[in-house]
């Protein structure tokens, strides 16, 4: 099967595959966009955008049905099993091709029975607290936890995800033995940052700022080289001493890996032309997402080489699948 090999090609570091697509039609019915956590999180407001957008462009109805648990696996076992027509798509986040660093038996492999169409958009991870905590800076959450470190845990929204890998990183460079909660998606652990169960959260921003600009959380840093347009005063993880917690997120849409190439070809020309629109990319950028486009081999090679650096983040934090 071509994607497969040109996924274990980008991986090997053997070339890649080109795809050769032509125009086809579609969508031709209803489209299901399946998005694999929780309502409310980051993941899930992209696949909105999406979705909505492309109802209206299409003239077809497009649904989001949230299927969360097992890191993102129920989702994309549900999308690995569906025609392989593209009226069945996943919208998840980086977490989703790193199933297997994290999970034993994750039920299947994203890496080969899925098929990446599209890379929608990048953004750094935010760390946050409850407002009661009397920290305002990281130094002085570090100083903290060093302090007391059963007074502090920090909520994972996923095992694997990106504000996981930052957190580890962040615990590393700490030096604490500090506990770490998963849960089943951004906003279950959000709920339980805001009413005080556990001690601070990292995740993407689209879904960590509002609660903070509402004055719910408090922001202390952010993972990217420098202060985001959207939140100028949230220093940065660097500026907080720890240059080395600059892990990031990033979203695509993928399709079955038997997707054609004229179909997959076809979405990733609507989702190509809604990340172009004006209105689109505020929004996108107002909620800390820097949109990109990115497709075909550029996206496989990109996902080889992220899953490559998250697979020795994990090794060197000596995470085991569970």
């Amino acid at each position: 099967m071509m994607r497969r090999r040109s996924l274990i090609a980008g991986l090997t570091g053997a070339p890649l595959l080109a795809r050769a697509a032509a125009p086809a039609a579609w969508p031709t019915r209803p489209v299901r966009i399946i998005v694999p956590f929780a309502a409310g999180g980051s993941v899930d407001v992209m696949g909105r955008v999406i979705a909505t957008r492309l109802q209206e462009r299409s003239g077809q109805t497009v649904t989001v049905e949230n299927r969360s648990g097992a890191s993102g696996t129920i989702g994309g076992i549900a999308v690995s099993q569906a025609a392989p027509d593209g009226h069945t798509l996943l919208v998840s986040a980086s977490i989703q091709t790193v199933a297997r660093l994290v999970m034993r038996s994750p039920g299947y492999d994203p890496l080969t029975d899925l098929r990446p169409i599209a890379r929608t958009g990048q953004g750094a991870c935010l760390l946050a607290i409850n407002r009661n905590r009397p920290q305002t800076t990281l130094a002085e959450l570090a100083e903290a936890a060093r302090a007391n470190p059963r007074e502090w845990s920090f909520g994972l929204g996923s095992l694997g995800s990106a504000g996981h890998l930052a957190t580890l990183e962040l615990i590393r460079q700490i030096g604490a033995d500090l506990a770490m909660a998963p849960y089943r998606g951004t906003a279950p652990a959000l709920a339980d940052l805001l009413g005080g169960s556990i001690g601070a959260l990292m995740d993407p921003v689209l879904a960590m700022l509002p609660p903070v600009r509402s004055g719910s959380l408090r922001g202390l840093a952010v993972t990217s080289p420098r202060r985001l347009d959207a939140a100028p005063e949230i220093p940065t993880t660097a500026e907080g001493g720890f240059p080395s917690v600059d892990v990031h997120t990033w979203w695509a849409v993928w399709g079955p890996a038997r997707l054609p190439d004229e179909i997959a070809s076809r979405v990733a020309e609507e989702i190509g032309a809604i990340l172009g629109e004006e209105a689109v990319k505020a929004r996108l950028a107002g909620l800390g997402i820097q949109p990109l486009f990115e497709t075909g081999t550029a996206l496989d090679a990109y996902i080889a080489q992220d899953f490559q650096r998250a697979e020795a983040l994990l090794r060197l934090a000596q995470v085991q699948p569970e």
